[in-house]
């Protein structure tokens, strides 16, 4: 890595995991910085010179506030969440360096989706039914009380409801069941889960940068199939709901108290234009939207993160950093998700079709290790992502939708 030039008027930052496109873009920023990851990432930071303090995150226990000492006496002023799972650590971690305990409580509420839930519609955020389920029972009660509520006769089909693990990222443990015959599939390890109403209704996300309480930078990103493709900027026609979703996000920064940092909320418009909030991160998303967003606008989305986490930026940095929504994008910048179609595959095999493609740009599939594909209990993770890039967004939606129906593994 390079020898840092950081400027010893601002912050002193503590990126919580690893990831690669995170470390380089702190090294190439004027921001002071340390990894916190686990110990089999030494090796690497000692080879690149990277600034590292080992910290395995598992559950938060006695020794956690140990991790926000050492990092206190470093002088650290900040620490970043960079996946779901060092959400907390950085509410606990930041509770003791900027004496404000609130960001703990607020960091528990950002990781417990019921809880997430329960203080949203408290701040009058509209969310569908949702409830906890400790066994199978519970999910067959809620299966049948929702069905009732929405006046299904006998033997009409039921509404679909979703079960989410309560503390995983994205689409990890999440479950669609119709029938009490499908809640039997349930492992009963996966309980307790959260279950909820299905919303019919035009799924997308929002990645928002707030600094003082306000938001910095508002990305809408659009969905084509969901776990399998996304783009950004996103088209005309999820963009023309950009005042009310900037309205849902100001409303979201209001009900959890956030004053700084980074949120990634999902929501459902339904066909009359009512905005369903559907969860909030409080992490860069899944997906690589981040390198998308750097495709598209020319600026890296980490240092956007550092910025909005970083107690001493300033508003003209702020201003001076972040590009103008949508105007100042260069193009559309996409990614597929690639799972094997077949039980059995041999080995990779790029679609002439995708290759050729004047929006293809890359790809990081790699060779099949074993030859049966494991069977995708719920929604899965893919073997990798293929990138796109292109001046029209419709011809960027309609190529994503149709990568669905091409193998890359043959």
């Amino acid at each position: 890595m390079s020898e840092q030039k950081y400027n010893p008027e601002k912050g002193y930052v503590a990126l919580l995991g690893w990831s690669l496109n995170a470390v380089e873009a702190a090294d190439k920023f004027d921001r002071r910085y340390v990894v916190v990851a686990p110990d089999w990432a030494e090796a690497y930071c000692k080879e690149h010179d990277i600034p590292y303090v080992p910290w395995n995150f598992e559950r938060l226990n006695d020794r956690s506030v140990e991790i926000a000492h050492i990092l206190q006496e470093k002088g650290v002023d900040v620490a970043i969440p960079l996946f779901e799972e060092t959400v907390e650590w950085a509410g606990a971690i930041n509770s003791v360096l900027m004496d404000k305990p609130r960001l703990f409580g607020q960091a528990m509420l950002l990781r417990d989706k019921a809880l997430m839930k329960r203080r949203a519609q408290l701040g009058g955020i509209r969310v569908g039914i949702f409830e906890e389920a400790h066994d199978k029972a519970d999910v067959i009660r809620f299966l049948k009380r929702v069905n009732q509520t929405l006046l299904k006769l006998d033997g009409d089909p039921n509404d679909p409801i979703h079960l989410k693990a309560f503390d995983k990222a994205g689409c990890l443990g999440h479950r669609v069941i119709r029938t009490p015959d499908e809640v039997d599939t349930i492992p009963e390890e996966e309980f307790p889960v959260l279950m909820e109403s299905h919303l019919d209704g035009w799924e997308f996300a929002v990645e928002a940068w707030i600094h003082n309480g306000k938001i910095a930078f508002l990305n809408i990103s659009e969905y084509v199939t969901l776990g399998y493709s996304v783009f950004v900027p996103a088209t005309p026609d999820l963009e023309k709901y950009r005042a009310q979703i900037t309205a849902e996000i100001e409303k979201l920064i209001k009900t959890f108290d956030i004053d700084f940092g980074f949120v990634h909320p999902e929501y459902f418009v339904t066909s009359d234009g009512t905005m369903y909030f559907g969860e909030v991160a409080y992490r860069p998303p899944g997906f690589k939207v981040f390198e998308l967003l750097e495709r598209a606008y020319g600026f890296n989305a980490y240092q956007g993160l550092i910025l909005a986490f970083d107690p001493k930026t300033t508003e003209e940095e702020i201003k001076a950093f972040f590009p103008k929504e949508v105007v100042d994008a260069k193009g559309y910048a996409g990614c597929f998700g690639v799972y094997p179609r077949r039980r059995v595959v041999s080995k990779l095999e790029i679609p002439e079709e995708t290759e050729n493609h004047e929006y293809f740009e890359s790809h990081e599939l790699t060779p099949p290790l074993e030859e049966t594909v494991t069977k995708r209990t719920a929604f899965g993770t893919h073997w990798g992502l293929v990138y796109f890039f292109g001046d029209d967004p419709y011809t960027m939606r309609d190529l994503l939708k149709h990568q669905e129906e091409l193998d890359f593994y043959v």
